[in-house]
């Protein structure tokens, strides 16, 4: 496999957009996320509405371009999704990395359609989603 598959111009724009989600001071439910199979790892900020729908993200990353694409399309999808819709996309990119699904409704997961080819960044892949789960675990308390 070649790195220039997994590195397109369209991975490498989209791990710049991640710069329009700042990781602000007063996001109330903030989590940590590392991958351990490549080290990459996020701080996610998230806020909810009355509804306990998603408002507002923010994202500090520490990651391959691959874990801050896949961080910005979190963040472009994740405003007005539930936890359960958030658990239930992580789940399809869950079955779809692992190659017993198709590929995640999710939009803009066809700009990392090399990835199940690439085990190594499946966990950046999935940073946000983890991060997202777990701060929203919080909601339900």
């Amino acid at each position: 496999m070649s790195a220039t598959v997994l590195y397109t111009p369209d991975v490498l724009a989209l791990a710049m957009d991640l710069a329009a989600y700042p990781l602000a001071s007063d996001l109330p439910y903030v989590t940590e996320a590392r991958s351990p199979t490549c080290g990459s790892q996020l701080k996610l900020g998230l806020d909810s509405g009355p509804d306990e729908r998603i408002a507002r993200v923010g994202i500090s990353a520490q990651a391959c371009a691959i874990g801050q694409a896949s961080a910005a399309i979190f963040a472009k999808g994740a405003q007005g999704q539930s936890a359960a819709e958030l658990t239930r996309a992580r789940s399809e990119i869950r079955s779809w990395l692992s190659g017993e699904g198709p590929m995640p409704s999710w939009p803009g997961f066809d700009t990392l359609a090399a990835v199940p080819d690439y085990p190594g960044r499946h966990g950046a892949v999935l940073l946000a989603w983890d991060a997202a789960q777990e701060a929203l675990s919080s909601l339900a308390e």
